[in-house]
This record gives C-alpha cells, structure tokens and sequence, in this order.
C-alpha cells in the first residue's frame, strides 16, 4: 500500500462489548457494539477516524483553517472544530439554522472550541453558502483546507477502510456490520476494508436521510477512488454496497417513535447511549429488522456506535420516557 499521512490522536483501537440482555430481549441474533463514541475527540464518534486522515492532509497542503458545514447540531462539525483547536488551526463552521439565544448540546461544544460560526437559515443554500466562505478565506490571509461534509471524502474515507483491519486483529467473526448511513464516508471505507482485508460478513448501512439507489451509486465511487489512494484502483460496483432505505422516510433528524423505542432499550437494557439521529434511527432499523426475521438467530452483529450522544442533550431532542 501507499503510504499515507496520518495523524495518530484517536484512542485506538475501540472496545467491542456484547450486549446479552439487549440481545436476549429482543430474542435474535447476538449483538456486539464497536464503541467508536469513545474515539476520544470531543466526546468521540466515528469522524475522529476520518479526521486523522484529513487533517493530515490539510497541513500536508499547509493550511491554517478548517472550514466545513453541517446542521446545527452536526456530530461532524463538533469533531472537525476539536481537532482544529487541537492543532492550533482555525476552524470556520457553515450551519444551517438560526443563532439560539442559549446554545446547548454540539453548537455549544463547537462555541468552546473556538470555531466562526456562519448561519444559513435554508439549508438548500448551504452548498452555495459554504463554496462562498471558502473562496472568500482563500483570498485572505490563511489558507482554508475544505472539509467535506460528514467528512465523506476518499481520504476520509480510509479511516473506515482501516478500522474493519481493527475489528479484524480483535478477532469477533461477525456475520454483519450495521451501522447508519448518510453522507458515505464511514460506509465507503467499511466496504472498501472488507475487500482489504479479507472480511467475509456482510456489510449494511441503515440509511439516515438518502435514497437506496442514491447511498449505492455514492458510496461505490466513494470506495473505489478511496482505494486509488492506496494503491491500484479498486472499481466497486453498486451490487457492492448493501443498503437500506426503509426507517428515514420521516426525513433527517426527525425524532420518532422507532429511534425513541431503540434510545429506552439500550439504555435500559446495557447502560448504553445513543443519540436521536444517527445511532438512534439506526438501531431502530437493526430492532425491527431482527423482529421481521431478517437475521438468524445463530448470526452475529456488529453494531458500529459512531457517536453522537452530546445531542441527547438539545433542547428539541428530549424524548417522552417509555
């Protein structure tokens, strides 16, 4: 493989946890947790891994400020604001809302953390609001390195590439990795790691706000350009990437019975926290697909807990208690 730079600050390798009691509850398969909430950045969560990669890469191309977008209580903009404090950058978030007279939850974090702060009050501008910020830092005095969104780029995507070598070095055969789905960087790099590296489960991504047919036209190219960066390009087909749709239909970030139902279960039955958007909706998706029979009940999951828990404590995340 090609060498590539890499800055080694997340707290590696995660712990993998069975859950017997949430597995017994729901009477089917085993259930294991890769604790990537606890990758040490700010709380944690599963852009840590990708940000090893990218701000390598920033400072590679000697850049001084990190400016990336999100929504206002993004996980990826409280991990990319971190790391830039951590290695004395700017750090300039696109966030789509509206300035709260109390910030709580990841926007307090990203306050703390010192980062700039620009609103978009539609999200459908973001895209033009954020290419604007940059081109306006690149014609000053600092030099801007543009983090992708969700921090789903093929450097960023190698994080993932390499932590399904981790998994493997921890020795858990597992028959599937399930995990939620959005941008595709944590996908395309479990997919491109399971080719790597031998795996030989099933790779599925619960999606959080995209289409099926979207997540697997992305995530395919995403993996493929990603391995080009290692080595010889790898060309990942869309019968690759193994998704499903079914449990975002209420739209992103909206809180729902399934992610309330799958927050009081973990909690209740593992002393395990997840958050209202991403863990939550995709452990809602693994609970129902359990009972539907989907899995075997001799099969093993490997559930990848990315992060996410300061949101639990947002004021329009506060669940009714079961």
């Amino acid at each position: 493989m090609n060498p590539i730079p890499c800055l080694h600050f997340a707290h590696l390798p995660t712990p993998i946890e069975e859950l017997p009691r949430l597995s017994k509850k729901l009477g089917g398969p085993r259930i294991f947790v890769k604790r990537d909430d606890q990758t040490g950045l700010a709380f944690g969560g599963n852009k840590t891994r990708k940000l090893e990669f990218l701000v390598a890469e920033a400072q590679a191309q000697g850049a001084t400020t990190l400016i990336s977008a999100g929504a206002m209580q993004s996980n990826h903009c409280r991990q990319t604001a971190a790391a830039a404090a951590k290695f004395g950058m700017e750090c300039i978030l696109v966030l789509n809302g509206q300035h709260p007279e109390q910030p709580s939850a990841n926007l307090l974090l990203d306050f703390l953390f010192d980062a700039d702060i620009v609103w978009v009050a539609d999200r459908k501008d973001r895209d033009d609001v954020l290419k604007h910020t940059y081109e306006t830092t690149l014609t000053g005095d600092s030099k801007p390195y543009l983090v992708p969104y969700g921090g789903s780029s093929p450097t960023g995507a190698l994080g993932y590439a390499f932590a399904v070598e981790e998994v493997m070095k921890q020795g858990l055969q597992a028959d599937w990795m399930l995990f939620g789905t959005s941008s595709g960087g944590t996908h395309a790099g479990l997919v491109l790691g399971q080719r790597l590296f031998g795996y030989q489960g099933k790779v599925l991504g619960i999606s959080i706000d995209e289409s099926e047919a979207w997540l697997k036209n992305r995530i395919s190219n995403l993996a493929s350009d990603a391995s080009e960066k290692l080595d010889k390009r790898i060309d990942f087909t869309e019968e690759d990437v193994l998704a499903n749709d079914k449990y975002c239909q209420a739209g992103y970030g909206v809180f729902g019975p399934g992610e309330q139902e799958a927050i009081n279960l973990f909690a209740e039955y593992e002393g395990l926290l997840l958050d209202p958007v991403y863990t939550g909706r995709a452990a809602a998706g693994m609970i129902d697909l359990i009972r539907q029979g989907f899995f075997k009940k001799d099969e093993t999951i490997l559930f990848w807990h990315t992060g996410g828990q300061p949101a639990l404590f947002a004021e329009k995340y506060q669940p009714e208690i079961l």
